[in-house]
């Protein structure tokens, strides 16, 4: 090979290599930022015998956490407030809130099957509520601060229901994760939603 061709050779090598360096894989992430409103999931289920399907959807309501970003991830992960400090600590006051509808909101085929005696309209006006707080092996329950059903008035026959699940919960490290159940009016775990922020 030439001089020429070894020079090209070399040119070639170094075009591949900054190409490469700046290809989205190799790029460092942006950062995440928060919204006061953060979905934590949703989950479909067939009730038998009425053959209705319950929908239930998460959302974690948090204004103080509105426009936090992640920084870095695993060990060395951090939230950022939007005014630049390290987030240690939830917010002493949030809310869950919580959606049950009978209405075909999702296109998913529910997995899974329910028995409730009960109409599906009251199971929507009767549903439990338990939240509980994961520090590494430790569990602990956390005692909401009120539950309110918000929308639609109780006495109005509705197919759809919404609760808010109020929280003041002093000293809970932002690295917890924080875990909704829902129950049936019987006791029965329906399903659970789990929110990390890190």
């Amino acid at each position: 090979m030439n001089v020429r061709g070894i020079a090209l050779s070399g040119l070639l090598l170094i075009v591949t290599g900054f190409a490469l360096a700046a290809s989205p894989g190799n790029a460092p992430k942006p950062a995440t930022a928060l919204h006061s409103n953060i979905p934590v999931g949703y989950d479909v289920m067939f009730l038998k015998p009425s053959k209705a399907t319950l929908s239930l959807i998460g959302l974690i309501e948090c204004p103080e956490l509105e426009g936090a970003q992640h920084l870095s991830e695993g060990l060395h992960a951090k939230l950022i407030s939007i005014d630049g400090n390290t987030v240690k600590e939830f917010p002493q006051r949030f809310s869950f809130r919580i959606t049950a509808s009978l209405q075909k909101v999702f296109l998913d085929i529910p997995v899974r099957s329910v028995d409730l005696s009960d109409d599906p309209q009251e199971l929507l006006l009767h549903l439990k509520f338990r939240v509980r707080a994961y520090h590494g092996l430790e569990v602990r329950e956390i005692t909401p601060q009120s539950i309110e059903m918000i929308g639609m008035p109780a006495d109005v026959p509705y197919d759809e229901r919404i609760y808010r699940i109020n929280i003041n919960a002093e000293n809970l490290p932002i690295i917890d994760r924080l875990v909704v159940e829902i129950f049936s009016p019987e006791d029965e775990l329906l399903t659970h939603f789990p929110f990390i922020p890190l």
